[in-house]
């Protein structure tokens, strides 16, 4: 659940507006959950995106952690993503502030131009190269979801979270890709696999989707024992976490990736 902008520290709050100018309006982020606080502050030289993340009392918590991977990334993925303008930390917080993108949620939908852009997208991930930043390892990101994790270690960089959401169309017709939360380093087919839930979400058949995915040659060459064990795993964690934790979108997304794991492994058993 997200916090409440008069949650952030004073001192938090003064370094912020130090670094953006008075704010005289805060909108809250609709979506997301990588962060206490992702809201557009209204400023008089502008908009700015801001994030922020609590500490644990002894070390930094995963919505930190993730904070800390999205800073250490930003210079490197500026053909993707807003700019970081600047970060600051105090009282036990740290907070990061965008550049505010003007735009739209892309649409996956079958005959949206806008899959045209996701794959331009993927081809340029797929063709960047993975900058020696802290990030996740996939072999060890998904360890639990085969004996064999070594099939998931590669050199590619991956985004892993390339939902409708996190794709922005902006008013000039540019694409930004948002929330770095989970990059990671590893095998280049996985930013394919991670894409299938949110393409079969927007009404693809299964089928669609890997027929879609089969123009990339990392999906298309890779190991299908790897898509496999991948699959099982994947389809499996999401399923234990929809019965653990019964919130509307677990249980949604659980499907989602039950409904392409039933399709993988009947098709490529």
């Amino acid at each position: 659940m997200r916090s409440d902008w008069a949650d952030l520290p004073e001192d938090l709050r003064n370094q912020i507006e130090a670094e953006t100018g008075r704010i005289g309006q805060i909108v809250p982020a609709s979506t997301g959950n990588h962060a206490d606080i992702a809201s557009t502050v209204h400023t008089a030289a502008g908009r700015v995106f801001v994030k922020a993340a609590r500490k644990l009392a002894d070390r930094d918590g995963p919505e930190v952690m993730s904070l800390r991977r999205e800073a250490a990334i930003n210079p490197a993925v500026r053909e993707f993503a807003p700019r970081l303008r600047w970060q600051t930390e105090t009282g036990g917080w740290l907070a990061l502030g965008f550049d505010h993108i003007e735009g739209r949620r892309a649409d996956f939908t079958a005959g949206s131009p806008d899959l045209e852009t996701l794959a331009k997208i993927v081809h340029a991930l797929q063709d960047a190269s993975c900058p020696q930043t802290p990030m996740l390892a996939a072999e060890r990101r998904w360890q639990k979801y085969t004996d064999s994790p070594a099939v998931f270690a590669g050199a590619a960089l991956l985004h892993t979270d390339l939902n409708e959401d996190n794709l922005i169309i902006a008013e000039d017709g540019n694409a930004y890709v948002v929330d770095w939360a989970f990059v990671t380093r590893g095998a280049p087919w996985l930013e394919l696999m991670m894409l299938m839930p949110w393409l079969i979400g927007a009404g693809h058949h299964p089928r669609d989707a890997d027929a879609w995915a089969s123009q990339f040659p990392a999906w298309a060459g890779a190991p299908p024992e790897a898509l496999n064990a991948f699959t099982a795993g994947y389809a499996a964690h999401w399923s234990n976490a929809a019965q653990a934790r019964p919130d509307e979108w677990v249980t949604r997304h659980a499907a989602l990736i039950g409904t392409w794991a039933a399709y993988r492994l009947e098709e490529y058993p």
